[in-house]
């Protein structure tokens, strides 16, 4: 049995993050379950990832561009991961820890500086802390961690493989 080739693979990983920003959309829209600025940046990050996957699929380049996409797929991935890692701790803080609620992404955005909105977002506020949403006691941000994770180990494996 052989593996697809590389183009499909990274076709499919386009496929996967199209169906994590299909869900996230979904509980936006249809649950009425609004993305607090930390599941905002979650989303940026699969929709990045999602967006190297299919330059690759449609490019599917070999020897040095497969690491080029390798390297953006990892340093997405890792972005992502780290986001929705910050996202849990947040989430699994006693309640007496939990940073108040701050004001919104946008507002933060276009009042403030980009560094300064940032360290605000990071800090965390008391809407990021809630969960909201599980699924096998998960929730959203550990699913967000497990599939970014696996998503982008399997592009930088498909990506630095050989084999076309």
């Amino acid at each position: 049995m052989t593996l697809p080739g590389r183009r499909v693979l990274n076709l499919a990983g386009f496929l996967c993050c199209t169906g994590l920003m299909g869900f996230a959309l979904y509980a936006q829209y249809v649950l009425l379950l609004d993305p607090c600025p930390l599941c905002v940046f979650q989303r940026v990050a699969v929709i990045s990832i999602g967006i190297v996957f299919l330059i690759a699929a449609l490019h599917n380049p070999s020897g040095w561009g497969g690491r080029v996409y390798t390297v953006l797929l990892a340093l997405f991935a890792a972005g992502g991961a780290g986001v929705a890692a910050w996202h849990l701790h947040l989430q699994n803080l006693p309640p007496s820890e939990v940073p108040a609620c701050g004001p919104g992404l946008n507002y933060m955005l276009e009042n403030f500086p980009l560094g300064d909105a940032l360290r605000m977002v990071f800090k965390g506020s008391g809407e990021c802390a809630d969960v909201v949403w599980s699924f096998l006691g998960l929730s959203m941000p550990a699913w967000v961690l497990i599939s970014v994770g696996v998503v982008g180990i399997a592009g930088v494996w498909n990506n630095m493989r050989t084999t076309q």
